[in-house]
């Protein structure tokens, strides 16, 4: 029996160690870009490293809020982001809808679509997308970035939102329809309502793609007006210098709002990855 138990012990204190070691793999880099983001841009490097450095001060911050270049940045993103959020989980939900209660013609061929576009690596489409935004006159607009971002954002939505409405039981809809609501009416006032989880999971992740995505926003984009955080963190490393607490700054600002949405909608999150994996 005390065999047992200490077994039990040397597990458990293994499990212990393993967390605290990968929290502290995991924290540490957050922790020194959050303490770089307050220290003189020429004692971010020295040694030995200290948390609190001598002058540290909010000066990186004031510079980001006083400078109207880099709030245009997040205004972008934001903008960027938000829309690419609405669109996708409108466009998400209708055709998961779909895919879960209806048979039409081409069905299959749609989800082999949808599965192969979602396995694509991006960066081999960013020569043709390139092309097609040049040639459409959406190069350096709002527009192309959304709808490039859509591309990848999408086939993810529709599997996740087809396996969330799968493991609702159709007897739903039928009900509903007894009561002499439309189907579409059925999948908004009834499906929806119900579906929070596997939506603010879905509208969550595809936040976090639009907000963090850099390569076909440095692709897609010419001017400053038009640049996103991603973009913006990047301009401040110059040829001869980088300007390392602005960056830092940036990138504390730039983290919020996707840490903000996790905390408040973690529940929901963690509820809709896994019940868009089970049918019942």
């Amino acid at each position: 029996m005390r065999a047992k138990q200490r077994r039990r012990l040397l597990h458990v204190t293994a499990v212990w160690v393993g967390l605290v070691l990968g929290g502290c793999f995991a924290g540490l880099p957050v922790l020194w870009m959050l303490v770089s983001s307050f220290k003189p841009n020429a004692r971010i490097f020295a040694t030995p490293p200290r948390i609190i450095e001598e002058g540290s001060s909010f000066a990186a911050y004031l510079s980001i809020f006083h400078d109207p270049e880099k709030i245009r940045f997040f205004v972008n993103s934001y903008l960027v982001a938000l829309t690419v959020t609405a669109l996708t989980l409108v466009v998400g939900i209708m055709a998961g809808y779909a895919f879960s209660r209806f048979e039409f013609p081409g069905k299959r061929v749609l989800n082999v679509v949808v599965i192969s576009v979602q396995a694509v690596p991006p960066i081999t489409l960013l020569i043709p997308f390139f092309g097609l935004m040049v040639t459409l006159r959406l190069y350096n607009t709002y527009q192309g970035l959304i709808l490039t971002y859509m591309v990848f954002t999408l086939p993810y939505a529709i599997i996740m939102l087809t396996g969330y409405f799968n493991t609702l039981p159709r007897e739903l809809d039928e009900a509903a329809k007894v009561d002499g609501t439309s189907t579409f009416g059925a999948l908004w006032k009834v499906l929806v309502p119900i579906s929070v989880p596997g939506i603010v999971s879905v509208g969550i992740y595809t936040f976090m793609i639009a907000w963090n995505e850099y390569l076909f926003a440095l692709t897609l984009t010419r001017t400053n007006n038009m640049r996103t955080v991603p973009i913006g963190i990047q301009l401040l490393m110059g040829q001869h210098s980088y300007e390392w607490n602005e960056m830092m700054a940036m990138s504390v600002l730039g983290s919020i709002p996707v840490v903000v949405l996790f905390i408040f909608f973690q529940r929901y999150f963690i509820g809709g990855m896994t019940a868009g994996s089970v049918k019942n």
